[in-house]
């Protein structure tokens, strides 16, 4: 009885310590390389999808991976997936999925490049084979548009001069000559201008007054003292030569 319970604790104890000191991963999984691994490194835009192939939940404002372990889901399966992308550096997968767990995602910033991928996996095909390689599926290139930030530019606007003069300038001029029959004239003629500007260009307003000096008639807008005069002295002379006529004819008679 008592060599019974020795044996259990000596057995408990030896499955503790081999839990305790066992791998972290299943005993069966293996290590195998990216089928495409030759064409490295690969774009995201050189494996898009066909049309209604997804990347899971990758979201749309990163580059979506989708890696493939081939086999029955039922057989093949991923355990560990690290891949390194450029920008961006080393990813460790340990969730997998959806369908099942033989898919496996991965997210890059758009136009990262991959430059590695080895996955561990467990499990193997029909007949017992082990898997040579897991592959590259598709990709999910990203869809989100940046919106371009707009340019500022600073302009100085050129200034602008405006000048504004108005003048409107009143005059008047009156002359009142008068002659005599011994030419003599004393014309008189006065004129004053006073233009008027707006406030902003004020024009100084003069006024002049003067006579016409040396006896001669200051010209005016009419003729018509001097033609009068023309005409006086025109009938003085003819009634002169008529007169003299008459005395001639009365001289001859007597």
């Amino acid at each position: 009885m008592l060599r019974s319970r020795k044996r259990w604790a000596a057995v408990a104890t030896a499955l503790l310590l081999s839990a305790s000191a066992g791998p972290a991963f299943a005993a069966d999984s293996y290590e195998v390389p990216l089928h495409q691994a030759k064409d490295l490194p690969i774009y995201a835009a050189q494996f898009k999808g066909k049309p209604g192939e997804t990347c899971a939940s990758i979201p749309a404002t990163k580059d979506g991976w989708h890696f493939i372990a081939p086999g029955s889901p039922n057989e093949v399966s991923f355990v560990k997936l690290t891949v390194k992308f450029e920008p961006g550096g080393e990813q460790v997968i340990t969730t997998f999925g959806p369908p099942n767990e033989n898919h496996a995602y991965a997210a890059s910033e758009p136009g990262a490049k991959l430059v590695s991928a080895v996955a561990l996996v467990e499990g193997t095909t029909g007949g017992g084979k082990k898997l040579e390689w897991f592959n590259l599926s598709h990709t999910c290139p990203s869809t989100a548009t940046t919106e371009p930030t707009p340019s500022q530019s600073s302009t100085t606007p050129a200034p602008s001069t405006s000048t504004s003069a108005s003048t409107s300038p009143s005059s008047s001029t009156s002359a009142s000559p008068s002659a005599s029959a011994s030419t003599s004239a004393s014309p008189s003629s006065s004129g004053s201008t006073s233009p008027s500007s707006s406030p902003s260009s004020p024009v100084p307003s003069a006024s002049a007054s003067g006579g016409t000096p040396g006896g001669d008639l200051a010209k005016t807008g009419s003729d018509a003292p001097v033609g009068l005069l023309a005409t006086l002295a025109a009938a003085l002379v003819a009634a002169g030569a008529l007169l003299l006529v008459r005395r001639r004819r009365s001289g001859a008679e007597g």
